[in-house]
């Protein structure tokens, strides 16, 4: 009997997830790839021959990748080339207003001591335990659980792990949390930023999110060569495993047959037949029709407001001034006008800034000649015309002057994105960059999971649960795996695979951890 025949639709890191899971448990896989690579979101742009990447570029909570890895009989570290980063971010407000955050809590207590004084130092290490506890307490029972409900945290935290969800203030937004650590407005910016992580407002999104701040205390690492390499290593061990990658292939329409997901039809017209299709793009292409008639139903309609998306600019420019580290942020003053913009569809007249230096390392002197950054302005998910644009860039050069950096780019050495080219590359999202904005205690639990309406048919990415973000994707393509392996029918033909502790697949791959 033929092993199952499994259909990844989409390369990104939740597809290329699911795609190795599958693969090493012994079906037969095919992934589906309109673009000429794998990553998705993890893309890049080449500038005058160099790679600069273009999307995610931060790479956190490494362990799931040494968990998917390990799960697939390899090692993250025999693929990549990683660095563990001593500088998790410079921020900057002027060029007299400077701070590093570290790997260290007491170095980043001792960094803010000197910025803002003893009292917000002394308010930052009490928020680094809370944000610990926040992320110990929904590790577990929300990010690796397949279909989380609160009544499901509540059971699966068990009796002892219930004064842990009571604190993690669901209700609170993360500004208003912010304040009870910081009086510094500075600090409760740098802070509120991790609510962009997933597209959403400090002022709206709940307080759960500052356990964002943990999972980079843990370690940021920097990939030798970009993180682009983490797509490409991805693919090559589930091709490893037998699955085959076909690029330049669109995905046109989910063929249904006996009340389930039974083949895919390409945009050229080939049909792929299949037991299983993992589709790993936004959850909003279904429910418009995007991928048929018949997979219309499979998803819930979207009711939660898009997420941000971005502005993005990527360039070679040469460097003068400040002191750029991997990543920096540069702050505009007005963090409240610059959301209450987002928040009614504009772009900010004044908007912070994100630079990606990837030729830098920590502290290290500036490369000869121009050197690779990405930058990452907040913007609307819609469609900006040209005169939007211009001065919200204009403003965004002289942020970076006031805080002492000066650039030389080249036009020409210079691409732009925007929320329209967004859209176009990610059907389905409107030019969402992380799904649906966090802007009610309930949205997370409204994403879809794993398993939809369709039987044979699964989601992975950013748009579904646990949410955005590399290592969040990749535990929701490892999700949609352990999701289809659990549904076949025991008699179906599957090569076990060795898992950490004597275990083996297909059955193993039902537990809770990678």
């Amino acid at each position: 009997m033929s092993p199952p025949r499994a259909v990844v639709v989409g390369a990104g890191i939740g597809g290329l997830a699911a795609a190795m899971r599958l693969a090493a448990a012994g079906l037969d896989v095919t992934v589906l790839e309109r673009a000429a690579a794998p990553g998705g979101k993890l893309r890049v742009e080449r500038i005058g021959g160099l790679a600069i990447d273009a999307g995610p570029t931060v790479f956190t909570m490494r362990w799931v990748f040494d968990e998917l890895f390990a799960a697939c009989g390899a090692v993250l570290d025999d693929h990549l080339e990683l660095h563990r980063a001593a500088i998790l971010a410079r921020h900057a407000w002027s060029a007299e207003e400077r701070l590093d955050l570290f790997a260290s809590v007491d170095r980043s207590a001792d960094a803010i001591g000197a910025f803002a004084g003893a009292r917000e130092a002394a308010g930052y290490r009490r928020f680094a335990e809370r944000a610990r506890r926040v992320f110990e307490a929904l590790d577990d029972c929300f990010m690796r659980a397949s279909r989380p409900t609160p009544l499901s945290l509540v059971a699966g935290a068990g009796a002892g792990g219930i004064g842990r969800l009571l604190g993690i203030s669901p209700f609170a937004t993360l500004w208003r949390a912010l304040g009870t650590y910081f009086r510094d407005a500075r600090l409760r910016q740098l802070f509120g930023r991790y609510a962009t992580y997933s597209g959403s407002s400090p002022f709206q999104a709940p307080a759960t999110l500052m356990l964002i701040a943990h999972a980079e205390q843990r370690g940021v690492w920097l990939i030798e060569g970009g993180m682009h390499r983490l797509a490409a290593a991805m693919a090559a061990i589930a091709a490893r495993h037998g699955a085959r990658f076909r690029y330049g292939a669109e995905a046109a329409e989910i063929g249904i047959a006996r009340g389930r997901a039974a083949s895919l039809r390409l945009a050229s017209g080939e049909v792929i037949p299949a037991d299983i299709v993992v589709f790993n793009g936004e959850a909003g292409a279904l429910a418009a029709g995007l991928l048929g008639p018949a997979a219309v139903q499979a998803v819930p309609p979207a009711r939660s407001t898009p997420s941000l998306s971005a502005l993005t600019l990527a360039m070679l420019a040469e460097t003068r001034g400040f002191p750029l580290t991997p990543h920096n942020v540069f702050f505009a003053h007005d963090y409240a006008a610059e959301f209450a913009a987002l928040r009614d569809g504009r772009l900010p007249a004044a908007p912070s800034v994100y630079v990606c230096a990837q030729d830098r390392r920590d502290d290290s002197a500036p490369p000869a000649g121009a050197e690779r950054l990405f930058c990452i302005i907040n913007a609307p998910a819609r469609a900006l015309t040209e005169a939007e644009i211009a001065p919200c860039e204009t403003a965004t050069a002289a942020l970076l002057a006031r805080c002492g950096l000066e650039l030389a780019p080249a036009p020409a050495r210079t691409v732009r994105t925007t929320p329209a080219a967004f859209a176009a590359r990610f059907p389905g999202s409107r030019g969402a960059l992380y799904g649906p904005a966090l802007h009610d205690p309930m949205a997370a639990f409204r994403r879809p999971s794993a398993r939809t309406r369709l039987p044979g048919l699964y989601l992975a990415g950013g748009s579904v649960h646990p949410g955005p973000g590399v290592p969040m994707a990749a535990l929701s393509g490892r999700q949609a795996a352990l999701s289809a392996l659990a549904d076949l029918p025991s008699t179906v033909p599957c090569r076990r695979t060795a898992m950490p502790g004597g275990m083996s697949t297909p059955s193993a791959m039902t537990g809770a951890t990678g």
